[in-house]
């Protein structure tokens, strides 16, 4: 299949939670220490494939300061997917997620997926900050409010965070089958998917 997909997934959550650092080791496999804050949205795109076809994912990362959240909220219903994050050793961001569930919610269409992470987890495995969030409390907020799935992060190692954008993606590409098969239409009507005429390319561009 030359076709390839696109999806347009958005990063939410608490000023200082990582959300641009998940996106900067995601897109370019890099990690810098000192980060400027995100001033409205910045955007980022990575080509990977999932089950030999091929997608191009366009990352939005939105500033979490609330005088920037009127923003962010007319980026929600173009997007066909919400990573939710949270920092795990600072409780009131996860704390905080209960109020972004409500904006997303809120704003996005009735299609749109929502994945939680935790990030900043080295913070915890190096002995430099406490955890205040514990896995299972992670767990359980994304069964109780019914997301897509829950992982633990790190943007500085990178663990799990070529995993979180993956398993997600994966996620939003399943759904998108099981709608061709309920209503196979073009694609471009379908969950916000639309097909470009970029070559399939050669070799893996995962990092």
């Amino acid at each position: 299949m030359d076709q390839e997909l696109l999806f347009r997934v958005i990063i939410v959550g608490d000023t200082g939670v990582g959300k641009s650092c998940l996106l900067l080791r995601f897109s370019e496999n890099l990690f810098k220490e000192q980060h400027n804050v995100t001033i409205g949205v910045e955007f980022g795109t990575k080509s990977i494939e999932i089950k030999s076809q091929p997608i191009k994912i366009q990352i939005w990362d939105t500033a979490g300061q609330e005088s920037f959240r009127s923003v962010t909220r007319s980026f929600y219903r173009r997007a066909d997917g919400v990573l939710l994050v949270y920092d795990a050793t600072a409780r009131h961001t996860f704390e905080s997620c209960e109020y972004w569930l409500d904006e997303i919610r809120q704003n996005s269409s009735q299609d749109s997926d929502i994945f939680l992470v935790a990030n900043q987890v080295d913070l915890v495995e190096n002995g430099e900050q406490p955890r205040e969030v514990s896995t299972e409390e992670g767990k359980k907020f994304a069964e109780k409010h019914e997301l897509s799935g829950f992982l633990e992060t790190s943007a500085k190692s990178g663990l799990n965070v070529h995993e979180a954008f993956t398993t997600f993606c994966t996620i939003l590409y399943e759904k998108w089958l099981e709608k061709q098969e309920d209503d196979p239409k073009p694609v471009s009507n379908t969950i916000g998917l639309r097909p470009t005429s970029v070559k399939k390319k050669k070799g893996c561009c995962g990092k």
